[in-house]
């Protein structure tokens, strides 16, 4: 594959896309009871084949099943793994002014004894004419939020065997989505984009733990978890400080992670959160080796508001400053729907913005 036909594409977008009613409708009904999983999973089905026609429709060259068959987009992939639950709870990690997301606990040995995603990408890809893309949580997500309490010390007593465990895992899925065709991989990791404020950095301390080993071994977990992966299956990375419902927990500009998170982690592309002055400056991109992409997410899912094409273009330009223009593409900044909550915006909104998202991209690299 060449440069722009290797994933990430000159336009893209994170993945979640907003329920359309009737799978919220369908949702509600299946968690009564009303209809079975059968029929739910019909009704998601249905609802995937239309949103995947859509992004074709808008010219994008990408398509994700919008994490329809998911609630969350990190606690359904991990409570796949035997051992892992999920929980309601205070986590370490939280949104500003809003309801906490479920939490996830480790109470044994974890082991992938059947397939978690798989079915949804071979449908997604059945339904696709463009490049089908699959969303996963990164191994951090298992451990980041709440950190060593929510490791049963007696199914490890030494933390190195939980990553060695989980990576497996990991490794075990991916060879099975790659079985099924997936060539385009996503790992969302919001571990990086915490690891860039200083008030979590402080409480990370506080909880007994070097945030800069932290990032170490966030970055070796990804490289253990994709250790196997072949060489025509492209692999990104997307960080960002929060997307629950429009808000955020973080802030901080990428430099305390970029030389690793650029350079020690051993994948394609990055997806950056550059929506907000949360974010911080083009200026950590300084770090990025010749041969990565970087996707600007420029376009907030958050609040809908369209940004102005000029500002779009503009920014796309700062950043050439510091990476090679033929490497750059451009997004939203995270998903639209990062839960079946979604975000505070119209179906309208989230496909004008991706729209200008495939607009943009098409202005400033034809």
């Amino acid at each position: 594959m060449t440069n722009e036909t290797r994933p990430p594409f000159r336009a893209d977008h994170v993945g979640s896309l907003l329920r359309p009613q009737e799978l919220l409708d369908a949702r509600a009904k299946a968690k009564s009871g009303e209809i079975s999983a059968e029929q739910y999973r019909a009704v998601q089905e249905r609802c995937v084949r239309e949103v995947v026609a859509r992004q074709e429709n808008l010219g994008l060259n990408v398509a994700t099943d919008g994490e329809f068959f998911r609630d969350w987009w990190h606690v359904d992939f991990l409570a796949g793994f035997d051992g892992v639950e999920a929980f309601a709870g205070k986590a370490m990690v939280g949104f500003q002014g809003t309801e906490q997301p479920l939490a996830l606990h480790v109470t044994g040995k974890v082991k992938r004894t059947k397939p978690v995603f798989v079915d949804h990408f071979k449908f997604t890809r059945s339904v696709a004419k463009v490049t089908p893309k699959i969303t996963i949580p990164a191994p951090a997500m298992l451990y980041h939020r709440v950190g060593r309490e929510a490791i049963s010390e007696q199914a490890y007593p030494d933390l190195d065997e939980l990553w060695t465990d989980v990576t497996q895992a990991y490794r075990e899925e991916i060879r099975d989505l790659y079985a099924a065709g997936c060539r385009y991989l996503q790992i969302d990791d919001v571990s990086f984009a915490y690891l860039c404020d200083t008030n979590y950095r402080e409480t990370f301390r506080k909880r007994g733990e070097d945030p800069d080993q932290l990032l170490r071994t966030y970055a070796q977990a990804i490289n253990r978890a994709i250790a196997e992966r072949p060489k025509d299956m492209a692999v990104a990375v997307h960080t960002c400080r929060g997307n629950f419902v429009s808000t955020w927990a973080a802030s901080g500009g990428y430099e305390p992670v970029a030389e690793t998170l650029f350079n020690d982690v051993n994948v394609d592309g990055y997806f950056l959160e550059f929506d907000s002055d949360r974010a911080g400056g083009f200026e950590p991109l300084r770090h990025v080796p010749k041969g990565k992409k970087i996707v600007l997410g420029l376009v907030t899912t958050k609040t809908p508001q369209m940004e102005a094409m000029d500002m779009l273009k503009r920014r796309i330009d700062e950043a050439a400053k510091y990476v090679d223009p033929g490497f750059l593409c451009v997004s939203p900044q995270c998903g639209f729907s990062s839960t079946h909550h979604g975000n505070k915006i119209s179906m309208d909104d989230q496909w004008r913005k991706l729209e200008l998202v495939v607009n943009t991209a098409q202005k400033m690299f034809g």
